[in-house]
């Protein structure tokens, strides 16, 4: 099977012929990788660039004319997601990310998009905002639990409470970006909604409130930018009612790019595909880039039992389900990072590899492997000895996840780059 790298197809010498690069300084990446390979000299910065099987690819192709619009005419939103299991929930190298493309041009704020209060389910919650409630709630996440009339949606995991009045307030903590918001979708329980919605002191600023009961989420639009919440749950039957929260979407008006991390502890892509309103949720606000960081959790188990025929079926399935709400839709496939299961190196990840580039070529579509930028087999020894990986051998530590995120920003950048060339 052949590869092709654009860090080998367009080698910095000839894109720095490039007259008009529009989105990228290639100064930027020449010091990136520099520095990186100075201090981490077994990290394969040259293996770092997103890797495709031909010199073309539609939906990539398509999502580089988007991006180069965007950036010029600052006229339209680009919508991205990046799902996964732990490495995502933790939303530490995936916000590097989001701050990269959300304060890199001018005028292109974006959206915050997706949360979800994972502190109020008693689990560990992004840094970068901080929901609090005084009441009680009982968590529930995909992985593992499955109550009868519980249907999750896109992140996987719910939270409920029964009082009559619930109160939830939201912030940015911790960020450089914090896009205002002026549109605020709420995902809760489908079909009847026996709750008044108060804001509080933004109550002024609600101009319309719609329940989309049949799609399960309702719509707030506001008159003005905010960028917090006070929410007011009110109960309006008497009698035993439920509120079930799937999460928060932040929305506003203003051009760039949404990026949405959706991560569970301990998901694999069949969590994903067992989300029965995963693609009715996904149809709401379809993407337009869909990075699929899932594979850890599916190969952590012995080399007899993991079946790569498994993991392919269901990265299909799942890379299906996207392309059917979008047709040109740009996916990435990660290979996931080197791991040790049962304190010896997963040769399982270079199984799972193989079943990646596999669907790449078939569909046309990126890699970008993690694994062998780490250096493949036994690598995350060398990592854990540099301080960059934890002592479980699976998770970074938080200068890991920050150098992974630099990593994602060089590769994204090399894309833009060799698609320029292309385009002139």
């Amino acid at each position: 099977m052949k590869r092709v790298l654009f860090c080998l197809l367009f080698p910095f010498s000839l894109l720095a012929q490039v007259k008009d690069l529009r989105t990228l300084n290639e100064h930027l990446i020449l010091s990136e990788d520099s520095l990186i390979s100075v201090k981490y000299p077994f990290i394969h910065t040259e293996c770092n660039a997103f890797q495709f099987f031909s010199e073309t690819s539609p939906n990539w192709t398509y999502l580089h004319e988007q991006m180069t619009q965007m950036i010029e005419k600052k006229d339209r939103k680009l919508n991205f997601y990046h799902i996964g299991g732990s490495h995502i929930q933790a939303d530490i190298y995936t916000h590097d990310f989001r701050t990269f493309l959300q304060t890199n041009w001018p005028g292109l704020n974006g959206e915050r998009g997706l949360v979800f209060p994972f502190g109020l389910a008693k689990t560990n919650n992004p840094s970068n905002y901080h929901f609090s409630s005084p009441n009680v709630w009982k968590s529930y996440r995909s992985v593992n639990d499955h109550p009868d009339g519980l249907d999750y949606g896109l992140t996987g995991a719910t939270i409920r409470c029964s009082d009559s009045v619930i109160t939830i307030n939201f912030k940015h903590m911790r960020t450089m970006v914090k896009p205002p918001f002026n549109k605020l979708r709420i995902y809760h329980n489908t079909g009847q909604f026996p709750y008044e919605l108060n804001f509080g002191g933004q109550e002024l600023l609600v101009s319309e409130t719609f329940h989309h009961v049949e799609l399960g989420y309702s719509e707030i639009t506001f008159t003005d930018y905010i960028d917090s919440l006070d929410l007011q749950f009110v109960r309006t039957i008497s009698g035993p009612s439920t509120l079930e929260i799937y999460g928060f979407e932040l929305l506003n008006e203003l051009p760039g790019i949404t990026y949405n991390a959706i991560g569970i502890n301990g998901a694999g892509l069949y969590t994903y595909l067992a989300n029965e309103h995963f693609l009715r949720d996904l149809k709401i606000h379809p993407p337009d880039l869909f990075v699929f960081s899932v594979g850890t959790n599916d190969a952590y188990t012995s080399a007899s039992s993991f079946k790569p025929e498994v993991y392919k079926n269901n990265l299909e399935s799942l890379m299906k389900i996207i392309l059917s709400v979008n047709p040109k839709c740009a996916l990435l496939l990660t290979v996931p990072n080197d791991n040790q299961f049962h304190g010896a190196p997963n040769k399982n990840t270079e199984r799972q590899r193989e079943v990646i580039l596999q669907l790449a070529q078939e569909y046309q579509m990126a890699v970008w492997d993690f694994y062998g930028i780490m250096g493949e087999l036994g690598s995350s020894i060398t990592w854990r000895k540099n301080g960059l990986m934890q002592g479980d051998y699976v998770h970074f530590t938080a200068d890991g996840y920050h150098l992974k995120g630099k990593l994602l920003i060089d590769a994204f950048l090399k894309y833009l780059s060799a698609f320029d060339e292309l385009s002139h």
